[in-house]
């Protein structure tokens, strides 16, 4: 005898859904031989995003490279303006931070390759950290971040 719900599929695949927690930010980190390469994958959150670029700042300074090629394509969700602007805020003081610390030898060049709606089409972010000295951009391609951080094919 097969077990029968008494309550409909939908109702339980809602409810199981429902509870499911976010999932967290990750990084994945290669050190290639003129730049870390890194993927992220996960649910934007602002204390995640700090978090997670710290481990990549240690990366930087542990394998000694100046170029940083960040592919967030995998990354979901919809940061807030406020939030573009803390995170750039953020990282641009962090690198600050680890050059004048002595960490890294040059402050890197950042290429970010994200998706809408993860990459802000006016790039409000990539402007924050920019005025406040960090080099970095952010783009909807692989290739056009490669051909900035002027990487080899």
């Amino acid at each position: 005898m097969r077990y029968q719900s008494h309550r409909p599929l939908e109702l339980i695949s809602w409810r199981r859904f429902a509870t499911l927690a976010p999932m967290p930010m990750t990084l994945g980190v290669t050190a290639e031989s003129d730049h870390v390469y890194v993927t992220a994958s996960g649910e934007f959150s602002l204390d995640e995003a700090q978090r997670t670029f710290v481990q990549l700042l240690e990366s930087v300074a542990r394998f000694k490279r100046t170029k940083v090629l960040f592919d967030g394509r995998m990354l979901v969700g919809e940061p807030k303006m406020i939030e573009r602007f803390y995170y750039a805020e953020f990282v641009a003081w962090s690198v600050a931070s680890f050059a004048n610390g002595g960490l890294v030898t040059l402050a890197p060049r950042f290429a970010y390759v994200l998706e809408e709606p993860m990459l802000d089409p006016e790039r409000f972010g990539e402007t924050v950290a920019v005025n406040r000295g960090m080099r970095v951009r952010a783009f909807d391609n692989l290739e056009a971040a490669r051909a900035w951080l002027e990487l080899a094919p």
